[in-house]
């Protein structure tokens, strides 16, 4: 086996596909979010906006949570010393769970290093505490529950995205008495649709089945104290499991769940992926902790950036730009065309100091490829006229550099 040559043969296809992913060196700077410094590979520097990053509300530069942090790492150091179990719990880890039970109005919340881990290690854990488990899953849902299933064994169930009738459809040929959980989410970021909550947890309540949501990208962003969609819509209480992430609209970093005490305290015990796993370290729970807080009375960051994501979309689809819009906070433009759709990506850094990574397979289907643009309350109106500008000259560009290849 030559392994060099099949490491090329591989790396080579993802360039070939137009699907080989460049990591863009770019620097934050405290207080002056969404510009960022772009470094190049030679070395120079430009100023850039950035406007695919995750930091939806700008909390990773909140000064109470910042504040937090200098606390925390000034009264305990950088790590957490080891796992949860063994010397990794301190009092700010219980005080960010204790912040998240409360949002959640759960009985209790576990933090994990990551949302991703808290969906793989939960739904794969579940297999063990309830021998014979049925999943039903999303069609979309996110790479992690789908490891989560697929890695803990046993039946699974996969409904067409939202597709509620298709879901009762597969209940209803399984034996009503198998433990069964349905597992979806309620902001599927790459198109930025709901999931329909009410329905699935009427289903859920119908055929006595648990129910797991993923609010990784509403959280902080929706109801009256930004605990997600569930909250907005009046259905948390009815959500068992309810996962999500610090790294998004809290602008921290870890994932968690939400729960009865008792679920938590199961996975808790027997979750490998939190059992076996260094805590975070405290001055990171501490931004967390605080930043949850922060937002659970900051209406005014929610309404100002799902006015910046209106005003972008009404904008890019007055160009006649093919804007996917369910009325979420995220904005992707539809381009069909891995390559046209890094070319697009590099264009708007280079000539317009405009950040936004191309969204390529295996991501989306292919052919769905896009630019995805999260606005956030702190782009102002002056950012947001130049990304237009800059899309209305780019788009009309490779408009006319395919008429003049098809001709």
């Amino acid at each position: 086996m030559n392994y060099e040559a099949g490491l090329d043969t591989a790396l080579n296809r993802l360039h070939d596909e137009g699907r080989y992913r460049t990591f863009i060196d770019i620097e934050r700077r405290k207080g002056h979010f969404p510009q960022a410094i772009w470094r190049r590979p030679d070395g120079t520097e430009r100023e850039i906006t950035v406007w695919c990053g995750n930091d939806y509300l700008g909390m990773g530069q909140n000064p109470q949570v910042l504040a937090a942090m200098h606390e925390a790492l000034d009264a305990t150091g950088a790590g957490s010393g080891g796992t949860r179990n063994i010397s990794g719990t301190t009092v700010y880890h219980k005080r960010l769970e204790a912040e998240l039970a409360d949002l959640h109005g759960k009985d209790a919340a576990l933090v994990f290093s990551s949302a991703y881990i808290a969906n793989d290690a939960t739904l794969s854990t579940l297999r063990t505490l309830f021998p014979g488990l049925i999943i039903y899953s999303d069609a979309l849902n996110h790479a992690s529950m789908i490891e989560g299933v697929r890695r803990g064994g046993g039946e699974k169930r996969i409904f067409r995205h939202n597709d509620v009738a298709h879901l009762r459809t597969l209940l209803e040929a399984d034996d009503p008495k198998a433990p069964k959980l349905i597992a979806f989410e309620s902001i599927y970021s790459m198109d930025g649709d709901f999931g329909p909550i009410r329905e699935i947890c009427d289903l859920a309540e119908e055929f006595n089945a648990l129910t797991y949501l993923d609010e990784v990208h509403a959280v902080g962003m929706y109801g009256p104290r930004g605990a997600g969609v569930a909250e907005r819509d009046g259905q948390m209480a009815r959500v068992d499991i309810i996962n999500a992430t610090l790294g998004k609209a809290y602008g921290v970093f870890g994932g968690y769940i939400a729960a009865s005490a008792k679920m938590v305290d199961a996975v808790r015990s027997y979750a490998p992926g939190f059992i076996f796993t260094t805590s975070l370290p405290p001055v990171v729970a501490a931004g967390a902790a605080t930043s949850v807080r922060v937002l659970k009375t900051a209406q005014h960051l929610r309404d100002a950036q799902q006015l910046n994501a209106r005003i972008l979309k009404m904008r890019l689809r007055g160009l006649g730009l093919p804007i996917i819009d369910h009325g979420s906070h995220i904005v992707p433009v539809h381009v069909g065309n891995p390559i046209h759709c890094k070319m697009l990506s590099d264009m708007l850094l280079e000539d317009h100091g405009i950040y936004v990574q191309p969204i390529n397979f295996p991501t989306v289907p292919r052919g769905t490829e896009r630019l995805r643009f999260t606005p956030s309350p702190v782009h102002d109106a002056g950012q947001i006229d130049r990304l237009v500008k800059a899309m209305d000259s780019l788009w009309k560009h490779c408009a006319l550099n395919r008429a003049e290849a098809s001709a």
